[in-house]
């Protein structure tokens, strides 16, 4: 690509970054609403689908000759090691809700299914599929501008869902912010792969819904510190495989 075609195929990757999950609401304001499905969570689903569709179309689009279009988004794989040990540092956040808690009365399979697995894939194939890995790798963006601004654009959708308020709003902007920019730092260090971030999210997730927390965004200091505790242990343990990786290469 030519300097002039890198910065309008940046242009675009920002726009979709931003606003591929909105892609109803826009449609909605411009007169030509889009229904969601049939069904519990359908217009969830249906915006979560509309995302995943506007990144793999820009993808294909701005990064032909790129390679495999799933690798250009972070879905080739780099080994089982990295994601094992990511579920392994999530493993105290799920004891101390455990302990501190009880199993949520609304549990139930269906809205497990969407909350902690479907929707959680489609944003890690968006903001660290498409936002991290594809304009790093593709669009040659530097690493640290392509975790940053995926991060920015995942806590800023979140509080566009919450009206841009303050006090709770701003609390989620900054929690999902700080989320999305661990998840990205994870999957850099898995080989440019989603599936770390994602088996961070999902284990998050998951543990959200199955036991009952506080009200309130943040949950109480315990569980953001606990969350906390989590993404460095995981950070840390993909360091040290990473580490040990290159150790081995290095000997042979």
């Amino acid at each position: 690509m030519s300097r002039t075609q890198t910065m309008l195929a940046s242009l675009v990757a920002l726009l979709v970054l931003v606003f591929a999950l909105d892609i109803r609401d826009l449609a909605e304001r411009a007169g030509t609403p889009i229904p969601g499905f049939p069904f519990a969570f359908g217009g969830a689903a249906m915006d979560n689908l509309l995302a995943v569709l506007a990144a793999v179309l820009a993808a294909g689009a701005l990064g032909r000759g790129g390679g495999a279009l799933h690798r250009r988004l972070g879905l080739g794989w780099h080994g089982a090691r990295g994601p094992l040990l990511v579920l392994l540092a999530t493993l105290p956040t799920w004891l101390l809700l455990a302990w501190q808690g009880t199993l949520a009365s609304d549990l139930a399979l269906l809205p497990l299914f969407w909350l902690a697995l479907a929707f959680p894939f489609a944003e890690e194939v968006l903001y660290r599929g498409f936002g991290y890995v594809f304009v790093h790798r593709t669009l040659c963006w530097p690493r640290w501008l392509a975790l940053g601004l995926q991060a920015l654009a995942f806590g800023f959708i979140h509080w566009w869902s919450m009206g841009f308020g303050s006090g709770e709003a701003l609390t989620v902007f900054a929690i999902t912010g700080l989320g999305g920019l661990v998840m990205g730092v994870l999957d850099a260090l898995d080989g440019d792969t989603i599936w770390s971030g994602l088996v961070f999210h999902v284990s998050l997730n998951a543990s959200w819904s199955v036991f009952a927390v506080a009200d309130d965004a943040a949950g109480g200091a315990w569980t953001i510190g606990v969350r906390l505790f989590s993404a460095a242990l995981a950070i840390a343990l993909l360091v040290w495989a990473r580490r040990q990786r290159s150790s081995r290469t290095a000997g042979m």
